[in-house]
């Protein structure tokens, strides 16, 4: 089988309609139909903008303005699929709870599309919280809104501290209730990423021993990220190196400045070397080898620090 190369020039394309808002030009979409799921946002009872942020939606080529409209709302919280819009929602495995996974993907997030920043960067667009997909496993694919407040704080936060990240368009209340112990409000998240494509993507064609689709993912990763690595003389050698470089380099920045990401499993790992899931994490204000964020790693954290001492 031949490597899907997808067509990434000239990527520059109009809004088709003066109320569509994103100039959408996906790629993604267009690899073969074992790599996604294509699912459409399940609407909400009563979107409200919460937070928009306007200086990235500027930077992105999108209109404020626009976006805070009735109509942008009903765009950020699925209710209405904007045109030219290919949603779908990403396969990937990983590894959870001290376990490998071979199918976990996009249990509650849609990828909307693609768009071309002002500096010319391709950039991922995708609701978190906009219903069940394929991947939910009995989930019910929502978000509740003290996740979704912590995301884009977060987030944000770490782009002001010169950390790769993911970034935070916007945050929608969907005036739905979610249950988890408790019935809470629900959100909706708007997370932007120079892609969604992760070390558990690989893992997930590894696991099923698809070769053609590890190699057509590391086609598409290295046209997309890594261009240099295409001269190499074993192009995926150099893509490996790359990625084991960006990896290493984030977690020393995050190392910096105290971060622990509660949750830093291999389908929580951007190939891009993007911070990327800020689920129960924190930051640690004074050193302590023992602190954890997630309460699905006390006891087994606990025994490690124990064995150590």
């Amino acid at each position: 089988m031949a490597a899907f190369h997808p067509n990434l020039e000239n990527p520059m394309a109009p809004p088709t309609t003066a109320t569509d808002f994103f100039p959408w030009n996906n790629t993604y979409s267009r690899l073969p139909d074992r790599f996604f799921a294509r699912v459409r946002p399940v609407p909400v009872a009563a979107p409200r903008l919460i937070r928009l942020n306007e200086k990235l939606a500027r930077h992105l080529g999108l209109d404020p303005d626009a976006l805070a409209s009735p109509a942008g709302i009903e765009l950020l919280s699925g209710n209405r699929v904007p045109e030219n819009c290919e949603p779908i929602s990403m396969a990937y495995a990983g590894h959870q709870f001290g376990h490998f996974v071979p199918q976990l993907g996009d249990g509650r997030a849609i990828l909307l599309g693609e768009v071309i920043n002002v500096d010319g960067q391709r950039r991922d667009i995708q609701l978190k919280g906009a219903g069940r997909t394929p991947y939910s496993r009995g989930g019910d694919g929502r978000a509740a809104l003290g996740p979704v407040l912590r995301e884009y704080l977060l987030s944000e936060a770490m782009a002001a501290l010169g950390i790769p990240t993911t970034r935070a368009l916007a945050a929608v209340s969907t005036g739905d209730t979610v249950w988890r112990d408790t019935p809470i409000p629900g959100a909706i998240f708007t997370r932007v990423a120079s892609s969604h494509i992760r070390v558990g993507t690989f893992q997930y064609f590894a696991a099923r021993r698809d070769g053609a689709g590890v190699r057509i993912l590391a086609d598409y990763v290295i046209d997309r990220h890594y261009p240099h690595c295409a001269d190499a003389a074993n192009p995926y050698r150099a893509l490996l190196d790359a990625v084991i470089r960006n990896q290493a380099e984030l977690i020393a920045q995050w190392l910096l400045v105290g971060f622990i990401h509660g949750v830093m499993n291999t389908d929580n790992m951007a190939i891009s070397g993007e911070t990327i899931d800020y689920g129960p994490c924190a930051f640690m204000d004074t050193y302590n080898p023992a602190q954890v964020y997630s309460f699905i790693e006390v006891h087994r954290h606990a025994r490690r620090v124990l064995r150590a001492t």
